[in-house]
């Protein structure tokens, strides 16, 4: 998958996010998981990523959500507000609640600080990796892998890869980044091939329309 030209990096050390009073939040935007991540108000990230990043931070990530739809270019977030309004109390320093769920966003690569006092939240969350699916209690590792397609028809997995596969595509991604990004999301390398192959062919016929 293709990155952002504007991608930031995480931080290498502990956020001073939160010692700020007010932070400029935008979105950080990346255009395959823009196409097929999971919006954090839903139920996927409620029920999987809730166990990975806690309860604190998937409510700050919604919150930020919704933000950002009402003001698409950015907006001015006052934390002491932003901690009322969550429910997490007003208390200081690196170690209180909000202080923590901005930490964890950042560690999750779920926001980034491009700049001192910026902060870039993603609009969409990628699904789980292979080696977080394990952290979660065997009952939601079955569930996760139905919730994917995993556990399903083959005639299933095949619709999904090739849907995702078309909006890839669509959205500019060479073939190699969309075979790339397919393989990511734990599709077989032959399913894989397949999907694109059927993607392309989609577009091609409707180009001759």
């Amino acid at each position: 998958m293709s990155s952002d030209a504007a991608t930031p990096s995480p931080l290498a050390t502990p956020s001073p996010l939160a010692a700020r009073p007010v932070l400029r939040v935008t979105a950080w935007s990346a255009v395959g998981l823009d196409a097929a991540g999971h919006d954090p108000r839903s139920a996927y990230v409620e029920r999987f990523w809730l166990p990975i990043l806690g309860p604190s931070t998937v409510l700050l990530l919604r919150y930020l959500a919704t933000a950002l739809d009402a003001a698409p270019g950015g907006l001015l977030l006052d934390l002491e507000e932003t901690a009322r309004a969550l429910g997490l109390g007003v208390r200081e320093g690196p170690h209180a609640p909000l202080a923590r769920a901005l930490r964890r966003a950042v560690d999750f690569a779920m926001a980034s600080e491009p700049e001192p006092g910026h902060l870039a939240v993603r609009r969409r969350m990628p699904s789980l990796s292979t080696r977080q699916v394990a952290r979660l209690p065997a009952s939601l590792q079955a569930a996760h892998a139905r919730a994917l397609g995993q556990g399903g028809s083959a005639e299933g997995v095949t619709v999904r890869a090739r849907r995702l596969a078309l909006s890839l595509l669509r959205l500019g991604e060479a073939e190699a980044a969309a075979e790339a990004q397919l393989l990511a999301w734990r599709f077989p390398p032959e399913l894989a091939r397949g999907a694109l192959a059927w993607a392309r062919s989609q577009l091609d016929a409707e180009a001759s329309r």
